[in-house]
């Protein structure tokens, strides 16, 4: 058989079917077989010749690429048109300097999407600690967002040492990272190389198939999907999330983030520092291709090697996650929609009257004097201030949202013009779309881009990218002039990617809202000399995705606008705009308030997690985006923004009893703990429903006896870049059971969560991990109304999860969490003592003792944190060390420092499978007979949980 005509993948099919029992005697069988495995591995990594719409033969050739239709037997997605890849790049030579190579455009096939860059230079080096940056770039200055995003890029000390392989010796030339044991981390041979002004492409094989991260988009799964071809576009839009199917259109933010895991258990993790319109396209050799439409190629690389050591190293570079106030970990709730200050007052009324632990309650947009920034509205919101005062009293308190769009012909736009402040502007006097901004003198001689959003008239955006700080003074004043009026504590701020309403569309929706005025929409160049940046060769996913007209400048500003004093354009900065603000707000939340504070923004970039938290975007009341919630807050942690959560019940969409209580379950474990909906939706506090309000009290009560230990973990956070809730694999990333674990996480290290995210589910299937010493029969215990208290079995198990129940819960063995009991707001509750909740590990081969350990971080709450180091505090450690052979247990608090200026005491502690029943008289503190409260101490043989309250609380707040 001649296989080169015969051999097809389908005609090896038939070839092998009769053929296969005497496969080794069948030169022709086995010929087939082989090449088939060849076709299939070639058809697992092609490169999208035609990533935009419309592919067809004629066109693709004349590129110079390969038309192949894809079989059923292909991967989905698999591209018709791709590269030939082998033959794409460029040439390399040395330099004087062996980390420095020379590169030139090869012989081979050029960019379809621009003329390539003829010489280029490829450079690597150790910035620190074996984190690895490597620069491919334009031998001419080109924009860079290093330059503004200005990240601490500290390093922390790896055990591991990364090193670049670089085939000068072939042509193309490629380059390899590998860890010193020889493994591969990142491969460029599969080639794909190209370099224009407006199109960068780069593609890579990959190690493993467990890959997480790259956003902010919606992910069925955790763990990317290596089993098909899949774009994700990354752009900041003013799109919202959508959980039905596989949706992979770019959301609010933009993280060019990833962390790998390795076959054996190894972490690294990459970022690609780039600000435009990007993309990347998970291919199942496995690797992936990485596009982006300006800036450079400039990578860096963070060797692990365990998960946890990954987000360290990453969040060193990029920036600590910030400490929220204690305030802003209980429970919160918002609507937009309040008819009035009334309506408001009645919802929170509603939901104190059923005694749920509530913090913080908020106003959306309608508050404002027809949606203007830093107004109030008249007559309906009248007294507003006097409010949030009383909720001061309650011990609550308040966020408002801020957005970024200032109404062109108001107080705050004229202090802002007359303090210097810059906006969003266009580029020349002669692009001023005249028609609208002759209309507001104040604005009538600028060339500040007006467009439109949710107030009544044209508005103008802050530049926050300010070189001269005046547009941020301004911001930090407005913002201190304003808690004059109404004291909030917190600021949320949205619309930020940044969001205009009808850009360059005819018949916009607003057109059809009787709440909004029918104004002349902005409109960007689409053709002729000016739409050379709205309309690059290469638009990206985030526009074809969309199809339509959809341009870049869709639902935002045009990208030929500028920034700073017309330095910057915003084709390069779009993608920055919620990160600066950000930068901007946290500073004048901290002005205006003098305290901590919090700041919750919906765009977001590396480092946002350092300036404030993020709410996962206006989701819709359904199954899947409550499962959606799960995945999105694990992949803000890796992100470096911990203080995540989702709108709880669903934003969009009429909410249900059930749905709605399954969410405030699940939210009860997110940092970020808030219910809100959209107008035109009823109301979905828990107190609408009696079965809500039930859950809720018992879910918050719960919550907020963790708060210690929560707010422990924001340390961990602020102070280390410790994840707060992350993946399983994070504990153990040797159990392969755990890398495609998507619903179900751990909280910190110690308690692991197992959530009802099904529609009539009254049992839920979790796995439980093991950590690599099998001696240990049982790493778990239950939290929760089920066997409380009880050791959990190892692998797959089904927990009831009645709707009276709380979530299932499960806290480690070898944990000491701290407590206290909970109460109607966190003011409340920090006037309360403390417990320990001890559950020590089991006897095994390495420790003869039972041992359990953990920590407490304790500050005022609310002050300014500048430096974590300097900020006053008291740190506890605990120790528990049980000896079965004489039945003693110590437990051992080293304190220190010892700064707080007031910390609760002691009161009682349980413990876990404690196997005796214990003599009160015996218990000493520091070799002094210690009274016990021998009435409210007790202990069960059978569950073998004892609890033991001491006569007076004991007193941990002196160093020692």
């Amino acid at each position: 058989v001649p296989l080169s005509s015969t051999c097809s993948p389908l005609i090896c099919f038939h070839l092998l079917s009769p053929l296969i029992a005497n496969a080794m005697q069948s030169h022709v069988a086995l010929a087939c077989l082989l090449l088939l495995y060849a076709v299939s591995a070639q058809d697992n990594i092609r490169i999208d010749c035609f990533p935009e719409p419309g592919a067809n033969q004629k066109e693709c050739e004349a590129r110079g690429c390969v038309w192949k239709q894809a079989t059923n037997f292909d991967p989905a997605g698999t591209p018709w048109c791709f590269m030939k890849a082998e033959e794409i790049g460029y040439v390399a030579s040395p330099t004087n300097d062996e980390q420095v190579w020379s590169l030139s455009k090869n012989s081979g096939p050029r960019s379809p999407w621009g003329a390539d860059l003829p010489s280029l230079k490829f450079s690597f080096k150790d910035i620190g600690n074996s984190v690895l940056n490597i620069r491919i770039e334009d031998n001419q200055k080109r924009f860079e967002a290093a330059e503004l995003v200005h990240f601490p890029r500290k390093t922390v000390p790896s055990t591991e040492h990364l090193s670049v392989r670089v085939r000068n010796e072939s042509n193309p030339f490629s380059f390899a990272v590998q860890r010193q044991n020889g493994v591969t981390l990142f491969d460029t041979a599969i080639g794909g190389l190209i370099f224009a002004d407006k199109f960068i492409q780069i593609a890579t094989s990959l190690p493993s198939k467990h890959m997480y991260g790259w956003g902010e988009n919606i992910h069925p799964e955790i763990n990317h999907d290596f089993t098909r071809y899949t774009s994700w576009g990354m752009y900041a839009r003013d799109e919202g999330p959508n959980s039905q199917g596989l949706d992979t259109k770019n959301l609010y933010g933009v993280h060019p983030f990833y962390l790998m895991m390795e076959s054996n258990g190894a972490a690294h993790g990459v970022l690609f520092l780039n600000a435009n319109a990007q993309e990347v396209d998970v291919i199942p050799a496995p690797g992936y291709v990485y596009r982006t439409i300006g800036g450079i190629l400039d990578i860096y690389f963070f060797p692990g090697p365990s998960p946890a050591e990954v987000i360290r190293q990453y969040t060193s570079f990029v920036g600590r996650p910030m400490l929220p106030a204690y305030w802003a970990l209980g429970y919160q709730l918002c609507r937009w929609g309040y008819t009035s200050l009334q309506d408001m007052k009645d919802r929170v009324d509603a939901v104190r009257s059923y005694q749920i632990p509530f913090d913080v309650a908020y106003a959306d947009i309608d508050y404002m004097e027809r949606y203007k920034d830093f107004t109030v509205g008249v007559g309906t919101w009248e007294g507003f201030g006097d409010y949030v005062n009383q909720m001061h009293d309650w011990g609550m308190h308040n966020i408002l949202i801020f957005d970024p769009a200032i109404e062109a012909d108001y107080d705050s736009f004229k202090r802002a013009l007359d303090a210097g402040a810059s906006f969003i502007e266009w580029e020349r006097q002669d692009e001023v779309m005249r028609s609208i901004q002759d209309q507001y003198p104040l604005a009538k001689d600028t060339k500040i881009m007006l467009v439109v959003v949710w107030p009544d008239k044209h508005v103008g955006f802050p530049d926050f990218l300010d070189a001269t700080n005046k547009t941020q003074q301004w911001w930090i004043d407005e913002f201190k002039r304003y808690h004059d009026e109404i004291p909030f504590d917190g600021a949320w701020i949205d619309m930020n990617e940044p969001s205009s309403f009808g850009t360059n569309e005819d018949h916009p929706f607003f057109f059809d809202d009787p709440d909004h005025p029918k104004i002349e929409v902005l409109r960007c160049p689409t053709s002729g000399p000016d739409a050379d940046w709205d309309m690059p060769p290469y638009k990206t996913q985030a526009v074809y995705h969309y199809g339509g007209d959809a341009i870049l400048a869709t639902k935002t500003v045009c990208m030929r606008a500028v920034q700073g004093q017309g330095s910057l354009r915003l084709y390069d900065t779009h993608s920055l705009y919620g990160w600066s603000e950000s930068v901007a707000t946290q500073r004048a939340v901290k002005e205006a308030t003098g305290k901590r504070g919090v700041v919750i923004s919906r765009s977001t970039f590396p480092s946002s997690g350092h300036f404030g938290g993020h709410w996962l975007g206006d989701n819709t009341a359904t199954w899947q985006d409550l499962r959606s919630a799960v995945i999105g807050a694990q992949e803000f942690n890796l992100f470096g923004i911990p203080y995540v959560g989702s709108d709880v019940c669903g934003f969009n969409g009429e909410s249900n009893e059930e749905l709605c209580l399954r969410w405030q379950q699940l939210g009860s474990f997110h940092s970020f703990f808030r219910n809100h909906n959209a107008k035109g939706n009823p109301y979905q506090d828990p107190a609408v429903w009696p079965s809500v309000a039930a859950a809720s009290k018992k879910a918050n009560e719960f919550r907020y006896s963790m708060l210690p230990y929560l707010y422990s973990l924001h340390y961990a956070a602020a102070l280390k870049g410790d994840t707060v809730v992350r993946p399983l694999f994070f504990e153990y990333p040797h159990d392969s059971e755990t890398l495609s674990l998507s619903e179900q996480f751990m909280l910190g290290p110690s308690i692991m969560v197992i959530p009802a995210l099904y529609q009539g589910q009254t049992e839920v299937e979790g796995y439980i991990p093991l950590d690599g010493t099998p001696w240990l029969t049982f790493q778990f215990y239950s939290l929760y109304d089920f066997n409380y208290g009880q050791k959990v079995p190892i692998g797959r198990s089904l927990f009831p999860t009645a709707t009276t129940y709380n979530t299932p819960t499960f806290v480690k063995s070898g944990s000491i969490l701290p407590r206290s009991p909970p109460a109607l707001t966190t003011v409340a509750s920090r006037q309360l003592n403390f417990n320990l909740l001890i559950v020590p590990h089991d006897i095994d081969t390495s420790y003869e003792d039972r041992r359990a350990s953990g920590n407490l971080y304790w500050d005022d709450g609310d002050s300014i944190v500048e430096d974590m180091g300097k900020n006053p505090h008291t740190e506890a450690a605990f120790s528990y060390v049980f000896t079965p052979g004489n039945g003693v247990a110590n437990l051992t608090l080293t304190v220190g420092p010892a700064e707080a200026p007031s910390l609760p005491k002691l009161e009682y502690l349980e413990i876990f499978d404690y196997p005796s029943n214990p003599t009160f008289s015996s218990f000493t503190l520091d070799g002094k007979t210690l009274s016990i409260n021998t009435q409210k101490s007790k202990y069960s043989a059978i569950t073998r949980i004892f609890t033991v309250y001491f006569g007076s609380p004991i007193d941990f707040s002196a160093a020692g």
